[in-house]
């Protein structure tokens, strides 16, 4: 439901007597703290020696990869040089050149413009938007050129060795310009791979699939993970599929679905149901937004009857909104009650009044109640 900043505003109010009366916490993204508590994943065995990493550092281990094992690879954006905002690209450059590791113009249009040219060349290209709030004047250059090139060439050119990394989601103090969650924009685009990872691991694999894949990809990196989580990440070479979800948690009454940070709640949401009420519930990481494992999703619609999705973006077409509808088409008599959607407000991201924006553990646990009771 759209709002107006009045009806927001006059929402947190409301929102704020309740938790006071209720005498719980509001669950707070801080520079001290997150709104979750992170549970790191376990290595694959078969993946071979592991170290203990952040996610930024999974990052940097998989750039590191991928410029040394294909020549043609560069990197490029604002600030990288030096190791970026983030500090994903540090000791880059001076591994491996300043012809292979370089900083663009202040222009998101012109590095991913430059990003399509050189992977038109033959080069792989890995472009970061140094945050996915800005990435908007990109994208005409990622709707009509990069995603489009090789449909309207008849496949005799594309630019599928093209990467574009980017910071996404909340951080606890970005506000309006430094929070936003994009990937609906960019499941609009045929043409385009989408990726959000979870974790170090999660991360690692799904990048170098990404810098590997026939196709443009887009890879969105949840800033807030970047030193809170942390885990054994595999050291050497691998990949996890792209477009197949990942499902974390078995369960048989509720179907829970989420990406990047979210799962983390999701995760919380999943047993906080089974100890204090009973309620067992099958956790659901999409991982690639575009093009998305319907397979996965609509198994387990089909077999729990009761489905809640839940991402930080605001909720008036969200990727949320396309993943119910499909849900509703192929799994229409298998429902036990209407698809629930716990997501942002459809508000510009707040600073001061984020704790109640953000769709948290809380939220989703009144929607699983609700999905039990209908």
């Amino acid at each position: 439901m759209a709002l107006t900043l009045r009806t927001f505003v006059s929402a947190v109010r409301s929102l704020s007597l309740q938790h006071r009366l209720h005498g719980r916490n509001v669950a707070l993204v801080t520079s001290r703290g997150v709104h979750f508590s992170y549970v790191p994943d376990s290595p694959n065995p078969s993946d071979g020696a592991t170290t203990r990493m952040n996610f930024f550092q999974s990052i940097t281990s998989a750039l590191d990869i991928c410029l040394e094992k294909d020549s043609t690879a560069v990197i490029f954006g604002e600030d990288v040089a030096f190791g970026g905002v983030f500090r994903c690209t540090v000791g880059l450059r001076d591994k491996y050149g300043a012809d292979r590791v370089f900083n663009s113009p202040l222009s998101e249009q012109g590095i991913v413009a430059f990003g399509i040219g050189m992977a038109v060349a033959g080069s792989t290209a890995i472009a970061e938007i140094q945050f996915a709030d800005y990435i908007f004047p990109a994208f005409d250059q990622l709707r009509n050129e990069a995603a489009m090139f090789r449909y309207r060439t008849g496949n005799l050119f594309d630019c599928g060795s093209l990467t574009v990394r980017t910071p996404c989601m909340a951080v606890g103090h970005g506000a309006l310009y430094h929070s936003q969650s994009v990937e609906a924009f960019f499941a609009h685009c045929p043409g385009l791979k989408v990726v959000i990872p979870r974790g170090p691991i999660q991360a690692k694999g799904l990048l170098l699939a990404c810098m590997r894949d026939p196709n443009p990809c887009v890879f969105f990196e949840p800033k807030i993970l970047y030193r809170a989580a942390i885990e054994d990440v595999p050291t050497g070479d691998y990949e996890i599929p792209l477009s197949k979800a990942e499902v974390m948690l078995e369960g048989t009454d509720v179907t829970l679905i989420g990406w990047g940070t979210q799962v983390h709640v999701l995760r919380e949401v999943a047993e906080m149901a089974q100890d204090k009420f009973n309620i067992s519930c099958e956790l659901i990481d999409l991982r690639t937004i575009l093009p998305w494992d319907k397979d996965t999703i609509l198994n387990s619609a089909a077999k729990t009857g009761r489905v809640l999705i839940s991402h930080e973006a605001p909720m008036t077409m969200g990727f949320a909104a396309e993943i119910a509808t499909t849900i509703q088409s192929e799994c229409f008599l298998n429902l036990e009650a209407p698809i629930e959607r716990v997501c942002g407000y459809d508000t510009p991201f707040p600073h001061v009044f984020e704790p109640f924006y953000m769709p948290d553990k809380w939220q989703c646990m009144t929607a699983i109640k609700k999905l039990l009771n209908y």
